[in-house]
């Protein structure tokens, strides 16, 4: 019992250790400080909250060590959708973003009716959630390149297919972002412009995440060239390791931070950063909560 008693009071006092850091990091690296005007705002992905906790617990604890904000997944249960709107109301989170579920599985560039099916179904789905739980967003991977999907072909599919999805989104008030991932498409920054500015529409916009984009180019290029393009930001770190690359938690990778903020506040981006890491106990996400404020003083 008192090795139990001993390994919870070192638990517990981490903990409080991590979340006086946060305080005194807040205070000594504001953005104001910092001669930055815009703010950014923390968030992170709802999986990686402790998931044996309660959700109105797991909220709570978002709050407490200072993340203002939640993504989360698609809900095929209404039931889901007023249980996380209840729980987010009473800690008093946003939930600013959805990320569709089945955009891998049912792609809009598959041929295949069936996934375009699903997958348009499943992005209705989506853009109602994000309307449900006053979120602005929702995340979509608009196509994979494959041997058997040539980079054309999911270029042209998959304009054709959020199209249609657009008047949905403007009657919901919702903006579909498309974000960069590893797919083998929109592999340069221009591209990517491109094909956001082809909709021509305020509520196709791209979502950017910073760690994925290491692998093509540098992160602080794609956001200048983006743009106001940007609607929201993924982070994760990624560096090279004994002639490999892996994914690390942010700070502890080889991107240049403070040039990411500085180009951030170059395009007068004032949004949602949220983490898209492993999860992890209140000590993590203390240390992420963290890490993230000194990303956004530009340390």
């Amino acid at each position: 019992m008192n090795a139990i008693h001993r390994r919870n009071f070192i638990q517990c006092a981490s903990a409080a250790l991590a979340a006086g850091t946060i305080m005194e990091t807040k205070k000594a690296f504001s953005s104001e400080d910092a001669g930055f005007k815009t703010k950014l705002k923390k968030a992170v992905e709802l999986g990686m909250l402790p998931g044996k906790m309660p959700l109105p617990d797991r909220l709570k604890l978002a709050v407490e060590l200072g993340f203002q904000g939640i993504e989360a997944g698609t809900m095929d249960d209404p039931k889901q959708v007023e249980d996380l709107k209840s729980a987010a109301d009473s800690a008093g989170i946003e939930i600013h973003s959805i990320m569709n579920g089945i955009h891998w599985s049912h792609p809009f560039s598959s041929d295949n009716p069936v996934d375009i099916e699903k997958g348009m179904k499943g992005m209705e789905t989506s853009l109602r959630n994000a309307k449900a739980l006053g979120a602005t967003t929702v995340l979509l991977v608009p196509g994979v390149v494959t041997a058997k999907v040539r980079y054309a072909d999911a270029y042209t599919r998959s304009q054709t297919h959020i199209r249609k999805l657009l008047p949905l989104a403007q009657e919901l008030g919702i903006v579909i972002g498309v974000e960069n991932v590893w797919n083998n498409f929109l592999l340069s920054p221009l591209e990517f412009a491109h094909y956001v500015d082809e909709f021509n529409s305020p509520f196709l916009k791209a979502y950017f995440d910073v760690g994925n984009i290491v692998k093509y180019g540098f992160p602080q290029d794609w956001i200048r060239t983006l743009g106001p393009r940007i609607i929201k930001v993924h982070i994760k770190g990624y560096k090279n390791v004994n002639n490999g690359w892996q994914w690390t938690n942010v700070r502890d990778d080889s991107i240049d931070w403070p040039e990411v903020r500085r180009a951030f506040e170059e395009i007068g981006y004032n949004s949602y950063m949220t983490a898209e890491l492993g999860g992890g106990d209140r000590a993590y996400l203390a240390d992420l909560s963290q890490r993230m404020d000194l990303i956004i003083a530009g340390k």
